[in-house]
């Protein structure tokens, strides 16, 4: 495991909130599930208990997970950030230098990375090709439709919003 584990301020907020709904309203409702499943009798072939209990486990591994994370945490704010080179929290420009075809991403923390957000993870290919690199720097990136080149046209450092939704298993 990693020794530290970004995120932005927002990506930490919203991690803290899914702990505590975990545990105070989902880990008491599996509670509740798990006893009444128990008062419809025969545990070896009650279907209900046995969903129960899967859940319970589902729910204590994300609770761990979520905790270690929030224990590991590097919490960087990007608007406190400068500077031209690509580093975690950048919202960075690219050009495709065959096209000419401009994108735009942010990355962020892998629970952050949202794609229809244009948030991609610090582990994502992209991300990697371009950390360390600087305006005007040439990058080959790979990309789900092959090697690019592309160009860096701009590096900001914006307010990243909090994540969408719970987060991926």
């Amino acid at each position: 495991m990693a020794d530290k584990f970004p995120m932005t301020p927002a990506g930490q907020a919203w991690m803290r909130k899914q702990l505590k709904k975990l545990k105070e309203v989902d880990r008491p409702a599996n509670s509740r599930a798990i006893e009444i499943a128990r008062g419809h009798g025969d545990l070896s072939e009650n279907a209900d208990y046995s969903a129960a209990k899967e859940e319970q486990g589902m729910i204590e591994a994300k609770i761990r997970d979520y905790e270690a994370k929030l224990g590991l945490a590097e919490v960087i704010d990007p608007t406190t950030l400068s500077g031209d080179r690509v580093q975690f929290g950048a919202t960075v420009t690219i050009e495709d230098s065959d096209s000419g075809e401009t994108s735009t991403y942010t990355i962020v923390g892998e629970h952050e990375a949202d794609i229809k957000k244009r948030r991609i993870s610090l582990v994502a290919p992209v991300a990697r090709a371009l950390l360390g690199k600087r305006v005007g720097d040439d990058v080959t990136v790979q990309t789900p439709k092959g090697k690019r080149e592309v160009v860096i046209s701009a590096v900001e450092w914006l307010e990243v919003g909090p994540p969408d939704g719970d987060l991926p298993d």
